[in-house]
């Protein structure tokens, strides 16, 4: 009798042959885009630039009711730089040793937190030179276009699948080289 209620169980809790784990990672339907920004011939990510998702028309995306990332509603989809944090939890220079980066696999780059159902073939990353001569030049303005293979999704069930979908190419960071704009 006890076996057979251990194998009622088992086939209660199996899913297509696994286990079914309820334990749930706490960044569940999470994911990240990741953009390393430098110019040829560097390694140095560029600061000050406003990078964002556009769409098939050249328009901002906009977050309407938290669609394609979990915060940031109503706005625009706009990248922000990574930055460390102190054992506090607080954020400090990146110049800190004793500093570990927010995102660990984003170092020092451009991140923008998305939901897993982002449909990233539908989008473009539009990457701009705000500021000029303080971020060392005035840099031409590209666009480049999304994949589902440059998401970093985080929790470990979703992320297999994505490697087993796409090879290798999975969780890199989207690597741009800017130009200078030409003197006219």
């Amino acid at each position: 009798m006890r076996i057979l209620f251990l194998f009622i169980l088992f086939v209660n809790f199996s899913v297509k042959g696994q286990i079914f784990n309820a334990q749930h990672c706490g960044y569940d339907f999470t994911s990240y885009l990741v953009i390393d920004v430098h110019e040829k011939g560097k390694k140095e990510n560029i600061k000050n630039l406003r990078i964002t998702i556009i769409d098939s028309s050249g328009n901002e995306v906009i977050n309407k009711n938290n669609r394609w990332s979990w915060v940031n509603n109503n706005k625009p989809l706009l990248f922000t730089p990574n930055y460390k944090l102190n054992k506090s939890g607080e954020k400090v220079s990146e110049n800190d040793p004793e500093g570990k980066w927010f995102f660990p696999f984003a170092k020092d780059n451009y991140l923008l937190s998305i939901v897993n159902t982002f449909l990233a073939d539908n989008f473009s990353v539009k990457i701009e030179d705000i500021d000029g001569e303080e971020n060392g030049g005035h840099f031409e303005t590209q666009v480049i276009q999304l994949y589902p293979f440059n998401m970093y999704i985080l929790c470990s069930s979703e992320n297999e699948r994505q490697a087993q979908q796409f090879g290798p190419r999975t969780n890199r960071p989207v690597e741009v080289l800017l130009e200078r704009k030409k003197d006219k």
